[in-house]
């Protein structure tokens, strides 16, 4: 299995950060066309937690992670409803074992891409460059979805 390492991860970051809104609106529009599944049951996610923040916050790192992947050269085959109705329960399940016992091997040995599981535990954790810092409800709904789509992509990985 393909990781996505820590410089593609950079070279994401680089890409969408540095993207004026019309060249982010393209990107955005790219990665939305190419897993419409998938966006659709991330982007559920704010509207369940009933978390409007985080909707934002979704649409920026399913960008991110997209590039990330792309960047890495990795291609990704479409991910179904069957696919998601499937992943559900075990990650759910993974989700408990990690938070009774606060260990990122869990973490790490189900989603198996690392690096992009690191990356997030920090974004969630550190204040942005403008001294901002995520609520603890948000940084944790943000941490859950973002570690099922990476999940989700490394799952669907082209061979």
């Amino acid at each position: 299995m393909e990781h996505v390492s820590i410089k593609s991860i950079e070279k994401a970051i680089l890409k969408v950060d540095n993207l004026n809104e019309d060249g982010l609106e393209k990107l955005a529009e790219t990665y939305a066309l190419a897993q419409q599944v998938l966006l659709g049951y991330i982007m559920s996610a704010a509207t369940e937690y009933k978390n409007e923040h985080l909707e934002g916050l979704l649409i920026y790192y399913y960008c991110l992670i997209s590039e990330a992947f792309a960047q890495e050269g990795v291609l990704l085959n479409q991910i179904t409803e069957d696919q998601i109705d499937t992943f559900e329960e075990p990650f759910f399940e993974m989700l408990d074992r990690y938070f009774d016992k606060d260990d990122q091997e869990i973490i790490n040995n189900f989603v198996d891409q690392p690096d992009l599981i690191q990356f997030m535990m920090i974004e969630i954790s550190t204040e942005d460059e403008d001294g901002t810092a995520l609520d603890d409800e948000t940084a944790t709904q943000l941490f859950i979805v973002t570690t099922a789509m990476i999940s989700l992509m490394n799952r669907v990985i082209k061979q």
